[in-house]
């Protein structure tokens, strides 16, 4: 159950041509996929493409009208590897995933599909997780083409120019006999626009005849002595052909008046903020027309040198606007100029950060400062210190020496000391926020001990509440990063951590039979919410969904104890504080040996909202009797505690002012995003006992009996109320 459907979007795919196409980036790419005639899609989730999987499974029978695969790959290693299909046979195919973490896990898959090379087009669509909207390491997948010699196609981003990189991306892998690498940046994938579509295309060469017609070619495996030649004939044959498709095919651009004296050098993907930064100095328009030469890159690797040549022939002075560290386009610039023994001063990080992304606001201060340089545009003048009015009630002075408005300078740093950070947590009612809950009760009896953090939602403990997480090494690899702290020298254990995504990502073999090969004796904890819910949801093979298309409902525990793990338990329903406290004292206790695992199942509470939201409108519309729970805090005995804050972070949980005059400490809230999971309450009675918590139900469309009931309960409760209220009196003075 992905976090978005495409289901009413898809059926723009099957546009012809002449047909306006009107919609997302990830849906253009898909309807490119479709036009460029591919046998075969394979992908793993992730953002910024996450939607990308979603779209081909929702469009699962127009790729199959159209005789093309699907696969929703084990990991990006397995998608990778399915471009083995594009080495003996001319099918066309592509796979898909997040960058760089995704060319990392598919590095062994890449590197030998790089050197033997391709007879049918392969394309690695990559979706470029760099700059503030990350939420990985931040590296660049550049180094990985240069590595491997794949070309690597960055084009702008808008619709027109994205469609038309997939098709020629599959021509230049083609024509050179090498897979390329296309590079989305976030924006661009999100980004909404329109292209002229044509019509769909089948691949000439199909799957079946492939299958029954079966090639091979010892020169395009990966062993000895073929693999000692493929490294020559990538220089010696692709990369020339590369280059001369490329110059062919006009795939980079020139934009702006060629006889200025200064340029810009950009890679495709940066083109939009860096003409918006032109049109805030008055050197370019809405419409992209620059009065700045500029030289874009739609194909960022290989770098071609007669066009780099012949853009800076004349000119004083080029900026190479690169975001990322090593500059590679900057260096590799500066060796074909030196080479040509060219006078024209190259300039890039020394007008330009060294590293981080390379937004709007940062261009502009570049560009400034390059085209001050140079004389183009006038020096700005020095800005004054930042004024902000204060209304005359929030100074602190006497009213009577006080005018209607006063000034203070905002000094440096005051936002940050003054403005509280808000670092990313779990959602409200998120079933993995108990497990955290449990660790940090353990942890008062028992002490800290070593604790493996993993990719996912999960990743979250680290920050407040729990403060709980050490590492975090890769996605499914949280046991095989407590590994090493594997001793009987101590009686404590080490506690992995890794999701049900990771887990059959690559964790199973990397984390739990390690651990059972090497006679591991840590624990192990596994959270099963039923998807791979930091990616959107999508299904799995221990997801409980019916998929009519996959294969779904195969149990963690089966595969657990298949590699050989005896101290296995399973928590059915994470939000039962008690057991999980339990359970997690016992693991990290019991004289048994051995690798330990903790299987935490309860369904991920985005999903299972967006699920039930439709069953319950549905049912109110229909008239029917629904019920749901929410939880509160009586004012009068809330005790300030606030264990139920500290051991919880709920974002449905908060504080306010105390009715009771004669007690300053703030008590308690649920606000109305709570969504009745009932841990605020569990936690207050595991840690204080607290008895402020109730739960109420909210009835839509009653019943005789539910109004009968409640009639009742008003009544009774009256009654008391009423007596209480009378001896009261009786006793006043």
């Amino acid at each position: 159950m992905a976090e978005r459907s495409f289901v009413k979007e898809v059926e723009l795919l099957r546009l012809g041509a002449g047909d306006v196409f009107s919609g997302e980036g990830i849906l253009a790419v898909t309807k490119a996929l479709l036009e460029s005639g591919v046998s075969y899609v394979a992908g793993y989730q992730g953002a910024p493409i996450s939607h990308l999987m979603d779209v081909l499974a929702d469009a699962q029978d127009i790729l199959t009208e159209n005789g093309i695969r699907f696969e929703n790959s084990a990991s990006e290693a397995t998608a990778a590897a399915s471009l083995a299909a594009s080495v003996n046979y001319p099918l066309r195919g592509a796979v898909t995933f997040k960058a760089t973490v995704g060319t990392n896990v598919a590095s062994d898959a890449l590197a030998n599909l790089a050197s033997g090379g391709v007879k049918g087009g392969a394309l690695i669509i990559v979706g470029e997780d760099y700059g503030e909207g990350s939420s990985i390491m931040q590296e660049r997948s550049h180094a990985f083409a240069m590595k491997s010699q794949m070309w690597m196609l960055d084009p702008r981003p808008n619709l027109p120019c994205i469609v038309q990189a997939v098709k020629d991306g599959f021509d230049l892998s083609e024509a050179s006999n090498t897979p390329v690498m296309l590079q989305l940046r976030i924006r661009a994938c999100h980004v909404h626009g329109q292209f002229v579509a044509s019509d769909n295309k089948r691949a000439k060469f199909s799957l079946k005849e492939a299958m029954e017609n079966p090639q091979r070619d010892l020169d395009r495996i990966v062993l000895p002595p073929a693999s000692f030649l493929h490294e020559k004939e990538k220089i010696e044959q692709r990369w020339p052909a590369a280059v001369q498709f490329i110059e062919s095919r006009q795939l980079n651009e020139f934009f702006g008046d060629n006889h200025d004296d200064i340029g810009l050098i950009v890679q495709g993907g940066g083109y939009n903020n860096v003409i918006r930064a032109l049109e805030h100095l008055d050197l370019a328009d809405v419409f992209g027309e620059s009065k700045i030469p500029m030289y874009v890159m739609n194909v960022a690797y290989p770098l071609i040198e007669s066009e780099i040549l012949r853009f800076c022939e004349g000119k004083r002075a080029v900026l190479v606007l690169e975001e990322g560290q090593p500059n590679f386009v900057e260096q590799n610039i500066s060796a074909i100029l030196r080479k040509a023994k060219s006078t024209t001063e190259l300039h890039g990080k020394d007008f330009l950060p060294m590293a981080g992304e390379y937004n709007t606001l940062t261009m502009l201060k570049g560009l400034r400062a390059y085209l001050e340089h140079y004389g183009r545009i006038e020096p700005q003048p020095a800005r004054k210190p930042r004024v902000i009015p204060l209304k005359a009630e929030n100074v602190q002075q006497q009213p009577a020496t006080t005018t209607a408005v006063a000034a203070e300078v905002l000094p440096a740093g005051s936002l940050n000391d003054n403005v509280h950070g808000r670092p990313p947590g779990f959602c409200t009612g998120c079933p993995e926020r108990p497990i955290f809950t449990a660790m940090k009760l353990v942890e008062r009896e028992l002490g800290p001990h070593h604790v493996s953090a993993d990719i996912g939602c999960h990743l979250f403990s680290i920050l407040p509440p729990f403060h709980l997480g050490n590492t975090t090494m890769g996605y499914g690899l949280g046991g095989a990063g407590a590994a090493a702290l594997n001793t009987s020298a101590s009686n404590k254990r080490a506690i992995s951590v890794m999701g049900d995504g990771g887990f059959w990502h690559n964790g199973l073999t990397s984390g739990v039979a390690n651990a059972v090969f090497n006679k591991s004796d840590n624990l192990t904890i596994i959270i099963d919410n039923n998807y791979t819910s930091a990616t959107g949801g999508q299904d799995i093979l221990s997801s409980r969904a019916q998929n009519i298309t996959r294969s779904t409902n195969h149990p963690i525990e089966k595969a657990v104890k298949g590699v050989g793990v005896e101290w296995m338990r399973t928590i059915r329903r994470t939000y039962d504080l008690k057991a999980m406290t339990e359970t997690l004292r016992d693991a990290l206790t019991t004289e048994e040996k051995g690798p330990k695992v903790l299987i935490a199942q309860s369904e991920c509470m985005l999903n299972r909202q967006r699920r039930e939201r439709g069953q319950v409108r549905k049912a109110l519309s229909d008239g029917q009797r629904v019920v749901r729970e929410r939880f509160g805090v009586d004012s009068d005995t809330c005790t300030g505690d606030h264990s139920c804050i500290r051991l919880s972070g709920c974002p449905s949980l908060s504080i306010r002012p105390n009715p009771d005059a004669l007690r300053t400490d703030p008590v308690a809230t649920v606000m109305n995003s709570c969504v009745g999971c009932g841990l605020c309450g569990e936690v207050s009675h595991a840690a204080i006992l607290c008895p402020s918590f109730y739960r109420a139900q909210i009835i839509n469309n009653p019943t005789g009996w539910d109004r009968w009931r409640e009639k009742l309960r008003r009544n009774v409760i009256g009654w008391f109320q009423r007596r209480s209220a009378a001896k009261r009196e009786r006793y006043a003075f």
